[in-house]
């Protein structure tokens, strides 16, 4: 008997603990076992320092480190640029101006200020972080994307220090597009240390890594429960674990279209999640049928990731009508989402919760992934209900701006001596008065 392609799945069927389990990600659920190997190698980096996270490089990425440095060396971003073709270079180029275009409209000014009343001004001033430590996978590919969709954003918000780390291949290299692309985006070191070493090292800081303030990036299940266990000591920013996506299509859709979406996300690896959601009946045939043959044409790897995210944390879920499809998708919150309906654009303002959408069947995920502009650090896990992409905006922070002149002194006094002594804050209280009869 034929081995099932992918889950189906009828909504009006599934009773209440059925529709919340399948909202369930991979990363909801850390087993034991990783939670165990987390916080060894955590509190082993901790003590030890470069020599854990050689130890750990060499057993999780099968690395040969012998007598390479874990930052990489000039004579490494030149022979990496060498071995990359001029087509390859072009593409970063192309991609890189494209984000670059879209980042630099999310600047915000250095100081904006607003007049609350006479002579009370109040607003903020945006400063950027000191260090910036960002994480770009290589398990399961290269990644140079991933390089530039988080250095040009923290290049533009002014990050005096940026730095990044990612797992070497077996002879200890990093991989040279990812090093290309940090020369040309202004990363000033990259580490051969990935995993749940190469975030523990950017937390604590070892020999030849140094600390940072804030550490972005997706990865594994690994990372992100590293990530997760050293929250309380540096700032990991977004949620962005493995990878998932959602197809809401209606009869309108082409199958085919669909199906190589469904599937574009999930051959990210096995712990992804992708689904379409359809009120379609016809529809959720029609793509079944496409997916053998498209399954076909991939490397056996991709493939095998594929049938494992659509018979586990995926599938096509059938609903009665459209707005149930919308229902499931706002339940979900997923990292992408394309709309291939009939009118996407009356259906944009009733998705709440979508980290990005696309908006008809000729916008698709690797194009956003690569070289639209918009990011493709996303939140994940159905934090996006919560959280943004990856933006100018996580490198920067603000401090609230005050002056007040003294033309505006004896508004305030008042209302503020009121509330300062039902508080009970009695200097709170004399503060502002003492203002108040000099203003007067």
């Amino acid at each position: 008997m034929e081995e099932p392609t992918v889950n189906i799945y009828h909504w009006k069927q599934l009773d209440p603990e059925q529709r919340e389990a399948l909202c369930r990600r991979v990363e909801a659920a850390v087993p034991p076992e990783v939670t165990d190997v987390v916080n060894e190698v955590i509190e082993a980096v901790r003590d030890e320092g470069d020599a854990a996270v050689i130890r750990f490089t060499e057993k999780f990425d099968r690395a040969d480190l012998s007598g390479k440095p874990l930052r990489a060396g000039e004579e490494e971003f030149q022979a990496g640029e060498g071995n990359l073709s001029e087509e390859l270079k072009q593409a970063i180029a192309f991609a890189v101006q494209s984000v670059r275009r879209v980042h630099e409209e999310q600047r915000p000014g250095c100081l904006e200020l607003c007049e609350v009343r006479p002579g009370v001004f109040a607003g903020e001033r945006c400063t950027p972080i000191p260090s910036a430590g960002l994480y770009v996978p290589h398990g399961r590919g290269s990644f140079p994307s991933v390089m530039y969709m988080q250095a040009i954003p923290a290049s533009i918000a002014g990050v005096k220090r940026i730095v990044a780390v990612s797992p070497p291949d077996r002879r200890g290299n990093i991989d040279p597009a990812c090093l290309y692309t940090a020369k040309i985006c202004g990363v000033e070191a990259v580490y051969r240390a990935g995993g749940i070493q190469g975030i523990a090292a950017l937390a604590f800081g070892t020999e030849s890594i140094p600390k940072v303030d804030k550490i972005l990036g997706p990865g594994s299940l690994y990372v992100a429960a590293a990530k997760r266990a050293l929250a309380d000591r540096v700032d990991v920013g977004l949620p962005a674990g493995p990878s998932e996506a959602i197809v809401l299509a209606d009869d309108t859709a082409d199958p085919r279209r669909v199906a190589v979406d469904l599937i574009t996300e999930a051959e990210h690896g096995s712990d992804s999640s992708a689904f379409l959601a359809t009120p379609s009946g016809g529809l959720a045939e029609a793509v079944q049928k496409e997916l053998p043959a498209l399954l076909a044409k991939l490397d056996p790897q991709r493939a095998g990731f594929v049938r494992d995210v659509l018979t586990g944390y995926g599938g096509i879920v059938v609903t009665e009508t459209l707005d149930e499809a919308i229902d499931f998708v706002n339940r979900y919150a997923p990292e992408h989402l394309q709309i291939a309906c009939r009118e996407p654009f009356t259906l944009l303002g009733r998705i709440e919760n979508a980290g990005e959408i696309l908006l008809g069947q000729d916008s698709a995920f690797s194009m956003a992934n690569y070289a639209v502009g918009c990011n493709n650090v996303i939140p994940t896990g159905g934090w996006a209900k919560t959280c943004s992409p990856l933006s100018v905006r996580a490198f920067l922070k603000s401090s609230s701006v005050v002056y007040v002149a003294s033309q505006g002194v004896a508004s305030l006094t008042g209302p503020v001596a009121a509330l300062a002594e039902y508080e009970g804050f009695s200097a709170h209280a004399l503060a502002v008065r003492l203002r108040g009869n000099r203003a007067t």
